[in-house]
């Protein structure tokens, strides 16, 4: 039986118990190979379904999930969710939507197929790790890696929703650990393509060798406050770090900071943030969310004002606005919202003048998470890079500490790159920004 006749006969039993629902189907194919001192350390061929249903009986949300699709696993799943649900409280805000919608994405585009051979994609990370290991002073490649990814995403509802997507994603990467008597480094870098042949190992290679010799005999600098810049994907990290910044979620339960400050000026003037879900470029490309909702460009925020914050239907229905199509949501996972594909626009600020005078090049961070607190704004990250004058680096730096509050970051921008660069990922579009007078100690 198809997934189409199984999420049939499921929301049929669901709607014999008094019962509104709705179910995810998320199926995935990959193939992951790393390589060890010229030898295939790792060939992992994996597959997998997981059916995840939400149910809603008497005003009560249940969830339950399975890895099965056998007509006794499946009724399971459906007997632990509407027992889920008898034991929470009633949320009048959460019901599924009347979407009747038929929405699919389009595979020749997201999900295409090449003649590519295992021996090849084997050769290339042999070949990948060989060469980077054989430059001057690298000890290992401890990391690396090449992958094959196909997901696969069906969302159905009581509705007569049924939305199907599906897309795939090659990546590669590598870091190698250098030394050089008492120095050392670890850098690393990746790639990622819709197609396997449009991945450049030689690329990899000299770009993480050129890394870690940069950063190789970094020092800390004087601890003052500084122009900083952060690198294409140190700059998607921190606003990774912060996006709850736009969650109606976090705002309908009190923790959002910037939940009062709709129509107020949050940042500078010059910057303007969007959620760009219809952009084929990056891997954040989505038709609809988890609820099956159309998606949109969404505009966060618009000359330096907070336009709008991200909603699915609970939240929406509870600030009583629209759903903006930003519903999140896993088969083993409970309805939340999520940023599909962050974008900054581009600013007015040529190459030249963004790097004019003395700045902080920022290009790794560590402590993250650990070192963030996303409700005040505060954080305090490790971090590495290069003092530049004139866009010329003129000092390799690491064992610094950079640190100040996000919101009041925003605020304090001096100059927004009339040039956009995808993260490695391709999460986030994004100009490059310069951050005046931040924190920094050695």
């Amino acid at each position: 039986m198809n997934v189409q006749n199984l999420a049939e006969n499921i929301l049929a039993d669901v709607a014999k118990q008094g019962a509104t629902g709705d179910l995810i189907v998320d199926e995935g194919q990959s193939l992951s190979l790393k390589a060890r001192q010229g030898e295939l350390e790792e060939y992992k061929v994996s597959s997998s379904q997981v059916f995840g249903l939400r149910v809603i009986k008497d005003g009560r949300v249940g969830t339950a999930y399975s890895e099965a699709s056998d007509p006794d696993a499946l009724k399971s799943m459906l007997d632990q969710a509407l027992l889920n649900a008898s034991f929470v409280a009633v949320e009048n805000h959460e019901k599924i939507l009347p979407n009747s919608a038929k929405l699919k994405t389009d595979d020749a585009l997201l999900c295409p197929e090449e003649n590519t051979t295992i021996d090849e994609k084997i050769s290339m990370i042999l070949d990948l790790e060989k060469s980077l290991a054989a430059k001057d002073k690298v000890k290992n490649v401890p990391y690396n890696g090449v992958q094959d990814v196909t997901g696969q995403r069906h969302v159905f509802s009581s509705a007569g929703l049924t939305a199907k997507s599906k897309g795939r994603m090659c990546s590669s990467y590598a870091y190698a650990l250098i030394e050089d008597g008492e120095h050392n480094a670890m850098e690393g870098v990746g790639q990622a393509a819709r197609l396997f042949s449009d991945l450049d190992a030689e690329a990899i290679v000299a770009l993480t060798y050129e890394n870690c010799m940069g950063i190789l005999k970094g020092t800390p600098v004087p601890a003052k406050h500084y122009d900083v810049i952060f690198d294409d994907e140190t700059q998607v990290s921190i606003f990774d770090v912060f996006s709850m910044m736009f969650s109606g979620k976090s705002a309908k339960e009190g923790v959002n900071p910037l939940r009062d400050k709709l129509g107020s000026l949050v940042a500078d003037p010059r910057l303007n943030i969007f959620d760009q879900p219809a952009c084929l470029d990056g891997f954040g490309y989505t038709l609809f969310d988890a609820e099956g909702t159309s998606t949109k460009k969404t505009p966060l925020i618009v000359k330096g004002r907070l336009e709008t914050l991200l909603h699915n239907s609970v939240t929406a229905s509870y600030f009583d606005v629209a759903s903006t199509g930003h519903a999140s949501r896993g088969p083993k996972s409970t309805l939340g919202v999520g940023i599909h594909q962050m974008e900054i626009a581009k600013g007015t600020d040529d190459e030249k003048s963004l790097q004019s005078g003395e700045y902080l090049e920022i290009t790794g961070l560590t402590g993250l998470h650990s070192g963030a607190n996303a409700i005040s704004g505060n954080f305090s990250f490790g971090a590495s890079g290069y003092l530049c004058q004139n866009g010329e680096r003129i000092q390799a730096v690491r064992g610094i500490t950079v640190a100040g509050n996000f919101y009041e970051m925003l605020k304090n921008i001096s100059m927004i790159g009339d040039q956009q660069t995808w993260n490695w990922q391709k999460s986030s579009l994004m100009p490059r920004i310069r951050f005046a007078d931040v924190a920094v100690s050695g």
